[in-house]
């Protein structure tokens, strides 16, 4: 089944990104090069990573490294709750900072590094649920305090699984992820500035039409659609971690007039932006 390759938008002054988001579906297998812990709060479906196929249920929760795809299915509702997980991305590079040097650190890279067949932990600790439940409200050095102690708590869960047999087919993929990378990029540095078709077409050396067929191509979405996805991602987290005016995201996230906010923010995540800061607070 082809899969298509994301970037995960990371706000610079962030090291990592922890968001509660809805479970859908319609879900595609997709890839990116972060790593990615992802808890299910609530829901039923299925689960794809890499070459397996199983299922998931509440209090799941799962390690995936980087470039590995997956994809979360929602079959069912578990008592009518809204299917929610907290997902948390952070860098690929993370093991070859000099502070995950440190040997204290050993066993959390020696996890990581396992985590690229997907690592599923079965365990019914609350801590670490009270913890991932707190991450996507958390702030400053606390949030990454937070993120650490999940990570060790994740060292000393003994009944584990892999996901998936090792993954070495997908580097036929490799060269069209590159140039996707590329425009990714581009998006990501130019968000608020604006974003012209014309500038990312000549990235990738090709003419705006081609460009537009090409992006579609591989990553199954139109460009426009692709960049509204990352304007709507970044408000959701701006009114779901801050206390600034919706008109202020508006503009922070890309946005020229509150009524195009509004519209495609409703779009896609089926409920308007105060309505979303409500069911956060």
């Amino acid at each position: 089944m082809e899969f298509v390759s994301e970037k995960i938008y990371v706000p610079n002054n962030l090291s990592f990104i922890s968001r509660r988001l809805q479970l859908s579906s319609n879900a595609r297998i997709h890839s990116h090069k972060n790593f990615e812990l992802n808890y299910i709060i609530s829901g039923v479906g299925r689960r794809i990573v890499g070459d397996k196929i199983s299922g998931f249920e509440k209090g799941d929760l799962v390690l995936l490294g980087p470039d590995l795809p997956h994809c979360w299915e929602l079959l069912d509702i578990e008592n009518g709750e809204k299917p929610i997980c907290i997902v948390t991305h952070f860098s690929e590079n993370i093991i070859d900072s000099n502070f995950f040097g440190m040997p204290e650190l050993k066993k959390v890279v020696a996890l990581l590094k396992f985590a690229n067949r997907g690592i599923r932990f079965k365990t019914e600790d609350d801590v670490i649920k009270k913890l991932l439940n707190d991450l996507p409200e958390s702030k400053g050095l606390d949030y990454y305090i937070k993120l650490l102690k999940v990570l060790n708590h994740l060292i000393k869960v003994e009944d584990k699984e892999s996901l998936s047999n090792p993954i070495n087919a997908f580097n036929h993929f490799s060269k069209s992820t590159e140039r996707i990378n590329k425009v990714y990029e581009y998006v990501f540095q130019n968000i608020q500035e604006g974003i012209k078709l014309e500038e990312v077409a000549v990235i990738l050396n090709m003419a705006p039409s081609s460009f537009c067929r090409f992006f579609k191509n591989k990553t199954g979405l139109t460009f426009i659609s692709y960049v509204n996805n990352v304007r709507v991602g970044i408000a959701a987290k701006l009114l779901a971690e801050t206390d600034k005016k919706i008109t202020e995201i508006c503009y922070e996230s890309g946005y020229n007039n509150l009524a195009n906010f509004n519209h495609y923010f409703k779009t896609s995540m089926n409920e308007t932006p105060s309505d979303y800061r409500k069911n956060f607070r």
